[in-house]
């Protein structure tokens, strides 16, 4: 049986002939770094901040300016390169160039390649189309668009003029479209009146035109895809193909170094969501630097990450540009006409990344997906997960299931930052439930209750030093205190992030879950994590949830919530009890045990542990979740009179 840290796959090289291997020799001596060591270069990277960064552009390509200052002040008021320029189209558009190209699949199993000179084009004319409608540089175009071509096109010509990008999927409601978009005030609006997903053509124009009446500030609506019989109102309505026709020259606007590049939102699962502004410089050398020398995308390799437009792991996708790589979009259900659509998509699109979530993984698992059977795989070097810690089992599964020397990189960090502070590099070996180690550039720890760093044992995620990729701000927070109390009210200078975590020796490292839904039984504290990786590898558990009702002034309950494959019977109930009591402890056995349809998610795919458990303290379903802000609304009814007692 896989025990934690079993090692499941090595380099074969030590990853020196990899991207990381080159930057060792490259750039190394500069940082004081002739060891072929990664902790040396870690410990360089995160106490020679500025050096560092500077190394990073000049390792992976900067067309921009970085400017003379490095860094001026402290966190939570630092500003990396305040003298600096750029376009991250621009910085995009020097690394991806033909060959490479962008790869459009969809559930008809359908691959359709539009080459970077094509895609260049469009942008340049959407671009000019985006002036005409009025945008002027920091003006808003938002996206209502599924992960098809036509976003892609909107994210870079909107950043070509200096104009602010932001999106949500089309399966987002009124409300929770409106709660994000309302806030930034749009002049232009990307959509579509349909999208497909599971095999049905799914009609948003009563949607749609319920959403633009809700925002004043748009003149105009560019509408992609077939969009029948648009929505009609004040706005004009233009299509896409419209937009893009004409032959006028690429042109960039070059913007401050912190200049907003998108804008991102928190879940909003509770209230109006947290609309979060990053910046073109910061995102560019983050992800230049997280996919060239952290994993080694570059030109040449092909690039997946199953997403929709409203997670920030599009966002991360859209970076396969920076650094030339060939990027894949799927637009679809994941499951859609079957859990091997994805993996198929291995072999027809020849991808070398392949990009998932850990609830993917789980599905595939427990679907009874075999990989192996389905594709070849030649092409696959690496899969990456993330969206929720990956229990020892998911890492075994793909080990058993998936064939040749794949790198499998659990990875985790956040929307906030728009990238992994935990990963993996192409020197680090898997090992069984870990994560291989911190990012590079990255000063990240475990404090415990009175904010000192903690080794071999669970505290909470800090960042101690700025990363170019922390937001310049949340939109309409001008004096920045929805900022501080989101990420520095509990550490002064140091950024909480609100996991559990556990950092050992070696710099590997266990994500337990969110620090607010931790399960304290007795005085033993668990993350939700470890809590999951038992029960949900008992036969029978497809999925399950866990909150714990206590507090600081009293002792309440441990309720469990299952979704099972097929039985729901006093034996699975008496098997899962056992299993926590043998395997986690005796405090940990739940009060309650219910069966349930499904597991209530936010639109990104996270359990809404924190809005379930204060549904159990007695709070009001309509003050702890928005329907809107969840992805399958229907099933809060179900909780909702679990709570009442009205089901068994």
């Amino acid at each position: 049986m896989t025990q934690v840290g079993d090692i499941l796959w090595r380099p074969t090289d030590e990853g020196l002939s990899s991207p990381l291997g080159q930057f060792f020799a490259a750039e190394g001596p500069r940082l004081g770094v002739t060891s072929r060591s990664y902790d040396d270069l870690y410990r360089a990277s995160i106490t020679q901040l500025g050096p560092f960064w500077r190394s990073v552009a000049r390792f992976c390509g900067f067309t921009g300016e970085l400017g003379d200052r490095d860094l001026i002040g402290r966190l939570p008021d630092s500003v990396f390169f305040p003298d600096g320029n750029l376009n991250y189209a621009e910085e995009a558009y020097a690394r991806f160039r033909d060959p490479a190209e962008l790869l459009l699949a969809d559930e008809s199993g359908a691959l359709e390649h539009v080459d970077a000179s094509e895609f260049w084009r469009a942008v340049a004319q959407l671009g000019v189309s985006l002036k005409a409608a009025g945008v002027e540089v920091g003006d808003r175009v938002a996206g209502y668009l599924p992960n098809i071509y036509e976003a892609v096109v909107g994210l870079f010509a909107t950043a070509s003029i200096g104009a602010v990008w932001s999106c949500t999927s089309p399966d987002f409601g009124v409300g929770a479209v409106v709660d994000r978009f309302r806030q930034i005030e749009p002049k232009v609006v990307l959509a579509v009146s349909e999208y497909r997903y599971g095999g049905r053509l799914i009609d948003r124009r009563e949607t749609l035109g319920a959403i633009l009446r809700e925002l004043p500030t748009v003149t105009t609506v560019i509408f992609a895809g077939s969009s029948l019989n648009p929505p009609q109102g004040s706005w004009k309505v233009v299509t896409f193909d419209e937009a893009i026709e004409g032959d006028h020259p690429l042109s960039f606007a070059r913007v401050p170094f912190n200049h907003p590049l998108w804008i991102l939102y928190s879940s909003g699962t509770t209230g109006i969501p947290k609309a979060i502004i990053h910046s073109h410089g910061g995102i560019v050398l983050e992800h230049k630097k997280v996919l060239e020398i952290q994993n080694g995308i570059a030109e040449g390799s092909r690039f997946f990450w199953f997403s929709s437009t409203g997670w920030m792991m599009w966002n991360f996708l859209m970076g396969g540009l920076l650094v030339g790589a060939s990027i894949v979009l799927y637009d679809g259900s994941p499951g859609y006409p079957d859990l091997g659509q994805l993996w198929r998509l291995i072999d027809r699109a020849e991808i070398n990344f392949f990009g998932v979530s850990a609830p993917f993984l789980r599905s595939s698992q427990v679907g009874h997906v075999d990989p192996q059977s389905l594709i070849n795989g030649d092409s696959l070097r690496a899969i990456g997960s993330t969206g929720a810690p990956l229990t020892i089992d998911g890492f075994d599964w793909v080990y058993q299931h998936v064939r040749g020397p794949v790198q499998l990189i659990s990875a985790s960090g956040g929307t906030d930052v728009c990238t992994a502070f935990l990963g993996s590099s192409p020197m680090h070996p898997t090992r069984a439930g870990l994560i291989a180690a911190p990012a590079l550039g990255v000063a990240v720890a475990s404090f415990d209750e009175q904010g000192e760093p903690v080794v071999g044992k669970m505290g909470e995620l800090v960042i101690t030093e700025p990363m170019p990729s922390m937001p310049i701000g949340f939109w309409n927070d001008q004096d920045r205190h929805r900022y501080h109390d989101a990420y520095f009210a509990q550490y002064p200078g140091v950024w909480r992030h609100g996991d559990w975590v556990t950092f050992y020796e070696d710099g590997a490292s266990v994500i337990y879950g969110r620090s607010d839904s931790t399960l304290n039984r007795g005085g033993v504290r668990m993350g939700t994590a470890e809590f999951y990786r038992v029960v949900e590898a008992i036969d029978g558990v497809k999925e399950s949830l866990v909150v714990d009702t206590s507090a600081i002034d009293h002792s309440g309950e441990l309720i469990l919530f299952l979704v099972t494959t097929d039985r729901a019977d006093d034996e699975l109930v008496q098997t899962v009890r056992s299993a926590i009591r043998e395997q986690l402890s005796p405090r940990h056995v739940p009060d309650r045990i219910f069966f349930v349809s499904d597991i209530p998610k936010t639109l990104n795919g996270k359990k809404l542990e924190v809005p379930i458990r204060r549904l159990f303290l007695g709070a009001r379903m309509a003050d702890v979740a928005s329907a809107d802000s969840v992805a399958n609304p229907a099933v809060l009814a179900e909780f909702e009179a679990l709570v009442e007692g009205r089901l068994p």
